[in-house]
């Protein structure tokens, strides 16, 4: 998609720093940006609505990321986006920010 001229977007929890290194790794240096949606993990239960943190807590759910398995915050993201600092329509404008900032978008 990249190659076609497209700005691709991809959300995943990955915990681990090693595994966004080599991610970030597959790609030129220009084509990626790391934007950390930064959310604590007691917010994170709050807005929970399938209930998954109480089911970790409780032992049901094994691994969950910040509950019994670890999360690792970025050290130097692009951009640091604080979901409970910012609302949607000021996140995405901070994200737009950092692309016009890139020369990515206009």
């Amino acid at each position: 998609m990249m190659d076609a001229g497209l700005i691709v977007l991809a959300a995943f929890i990955s915990p681990y720093r090693e595994d966004r290194k080599y991610v970030k790794e597959r790609f030129h240096k220009d084509n990626f940006l790391e934007i950390y949606v930064k959310c604590s993990v007691e917010e994170c239960e709050k807005r929970d609505p399938k209930g998954n943190y109480e089911k970790a807590r409780a032992g049901i759910i094994q691994g969950y990321t910040g509950i019994s398995a670890p999360y690792e915050e970025p050290e130097s993201p692009d951009i640091i986006i604080d979901t409970e600092k910012l609302d949607l329509e000021s996140s995405v404008q901070e994200v737009l920010n950092l692309l016009r900032e890139k020369n990515l978008y206009s």
